[in-house]
């Protein structure tokens, strides 16, 4: 996804202010398609899944959504951590964590009640054998525990988890970054070559396997992010050459028809090579090499041809930016709705009409939530220069109390 070469914080101004937004939109709108697409993806069964991104490559939305999620750590954490400001950023980026784990917390209980009360209301006790619900109900002694403790995932409930580790590694990517870009990248392309090998991830608690998003897997494509973007700021330049630029397009060309022909066959063409699955195979948890350079392909692509790069270049009011700018709350709340229409699909026997509308309305409520929080967030821009003007224009009489409150004297 694209750097901006003259990165800035801010994302709006406040009306009648006479400084321009120099904000680059790009990676806005990116993140705000990749959530618009995870939605779809996490209602299967309606017509709307058939057209999304990974019914075209290799890859899917997940991966946009971490590269992206790199480049604005890069953007958002880079300039903090110089020296005497890396215990600060490190708070910060391990607040964040906390932060996701909440927000997973929040969308995993808020799933199984979903879920229980489908199967409760509307007599359709299947609802629980779905999404790894019936290991948690099982055996809720340990399947509590497991929930909180990160041990077991419910289906459709696992990037934020993943994205929470990822956090945790900021201050590791950051410092390796000081030292040296090139050893940072490296550093994370041997923790994802050997984690893939020798299948190093997370354990389940409940059920045998292995996080579904392994983050030691997907790391690498986090770390290239964060690189990536520090390189620019530093002011720095993404290689461009036309054998680059003719070599992602045939891959993506390739990706295309593999998948679009379902040309899965040859793929054991590539595991007769005798090469780890994580660099022949297609697989998911572990990152495997198709998928990770096809995202990076796409990138480059976007990054390096204007024609694509200008047209992910929106306004800052444009409902994608505003979308991809209030990402994890929309998140959020894109995964309740989620694991709503998964039970009203389930509940209409994969009905063909109420699966769309349902799409069709999800994303209007998610679009106005947005649009909801971009009214708050201009509020409180308004509201900061308005109370500081008229403080600083306040009587001299006029005091704080020792309660806080202002009085006059």
């Amino acid at each position: 996804m694209p750097a901006p070469a003259k990165p800035a914080f801010d994302t709006a101004r406040p009306p009648g202010s006479t400084r321009t937004s120099t904000r680059d939109t790009r990676l806005d709108v990116l993140r705000g398609l990749a959530l618009i697409t995870i939605f779809i993806n996490h209602v299967p069964g309606q017509i709307f899944e058939y057209l999304t991104t990974k019914n075209f490559g290799f890859s899917d939305a997940a991966e946009a959504f971490v590269l992206i999620s790199g480049i604005a750590v890069g953007l958002a954490y880079g300039s903090r951590f110089g020296a005497g400001k890396r215990l600060e950023a490190a708070v910060k980026a391990i607040k964040r964590a906390f932060t996701l784990y909440l927000a997973h917390m929040i969308t995993t209980f808020m799933t199984l009640a979903l879920f229980i009360a489908g199967a409760w209301l509307f007599h359709r006790p299947g609802l629980l054998c779905e999404i790894n619900i019936l290991a948690i109900l099982t055996n809720l002694k340990e399947g509590l525990p497991a929930l909180v403790l990160l041990g077991h995932q419910i289906g459709y409930n696992n990037i934020l988890p993943m994205y929470g580790a990822l956090m945790l590694m900021v201050p590791i990517i950051l410092f390796l970054n000081r030292i040296n870009p090139l050893l940072a990248l490296s550093v994370s392309g041997i923790v994802w070559l050997l984690s893939g090998i020798y299948e190093i991830a997370p354990k389940n608690m409940l059920i045998e396997g292995y996080w579904f998003l392994n983050p030691l897997s997907w790391q690498f494509l986090f770390t290239i992010g964060i690189v990536g973007m520090m390189h620019v700021r530093a002011g720095g330049k993404l290689p461009k050459h036309p054998l680059l630029l003719m070599a992602s397009a045939a891959y993506v060309l390739v990706s295309f028809v593999w998948v679009v022909g379902h040309l899965w066959s040859f793929g054991e063409v590539l595991a007769s090579l005798g090469l780890p699955p994580v660099i022949t195979g297609f697989d998911k948890t572990f990152l495997s090499l198709p998928r990770l350079l096809h995202v990076l392909s796409l990138a480059y692509l976007v990054i390096n041809v204007p024609a694509l790069s200008n047209l992910a270049r929106r306004p800052a009011d444009n409902p994608l930016t505003i979308l991809g700018r209030h990402s994890l709350n929309i998140f959020v709340a894109g995964t309740i709705l989620a694991m709503i229409g998964q039970v009203v699909l389930y509940i209409n026997n994969g009905d063909q009409i109420i699966g769309p509308l349902f799409v069709i309305a999800g994303l209007a409520a998610q679009f106005s939530y947005a649009y909801h929080l971009e009214r708050k967030r201009l509020d409180g821009q308004i509201k900061k220069p308005v109370i500081a003007r008229g403080l600083k224009d306040m009587p001299v009489s006029v005091r704080m109390s020792p309660t806080g409150k202002l009085r006059d004297r």
